[in-house]
């Protein structure tokens, strides 16, 4: 949307809504060229997972290690790539029998990000941009990586408590 087009858009949102007409919300630069562009250029979060949006079995399997990352923090070929890449799972092996396998990819896939256009399918969460925008520098001190209560940066439940859940609410946030 050009920026004159915009004005247009913002001076008649700003007289429907005080004639009381209600207004879809719209992102400033959700779309450029036709493409969901977004806040972080095209990667999105996406989704928080929701209370009936749980599989037992992803639970049970990736919490052994580490939380269960919340599957829309990654688009769905993200975590295609990961599930197929178990047997050398960040230097470990987190092999599954291929049923078990098999549930826990369609869970992921089906509750990915849905608002990912980035060319991207990063294989760690910490490999996005959303995710280096909003843990970089200038956000967070390097010394709170090295704190041991954190250790790096894919220790989410070590800042934010409901990580589990998919709220990473800056209003939540606790800093060790």
């Amino acid at each position: 949307m050009s920026i004159y087009n915009r004005k247009i858009f913002q001076a008649i949102a700003v007289v429907l809504l005080a004639l009381g007409v209600a207004l879809p919300a719209v992102q400033a630069d959700d779309d450029r060229d036709g493409k969901y562009v977004g806040k972080y250029g095209g990667e999105n979060r996406g989704k928080p997972l929701q209370l009936g949006q749980t599989n037992s079995k992803f639970q049970q399997e990736c919490s052994a290690c580490h939380i269960a990352y919340v599957p829309g923090l990654l688009p769905a070929e993200s975590w295609r790539r990961i599930m197929a890449g178990l047997g050398k799972h960040f230097g470990s092996n987190a092999s599954l029998d291929a049923e078990d396998s098999k549930e826990i990819t369609a869970f992921l896939v089906s509750n990915a990000s849905n608002r990912w256009s980035a060319p991207t399918a990063p294989l760690q969460i910490t490999e996005a941009n959303w995710f280096r925008r909003k843990h970089g520098e200038r956000e967070i001190r390097s010394s709170i990586w090295k704190n041991p209560h954190v250790k790096s940066p894919s220790n989410c439940a070590a800042c934010h408590p409901q990580a589990e859940r998919g709220d990473f609410s800056e209003r939540n946030i606790r800093m060790p």
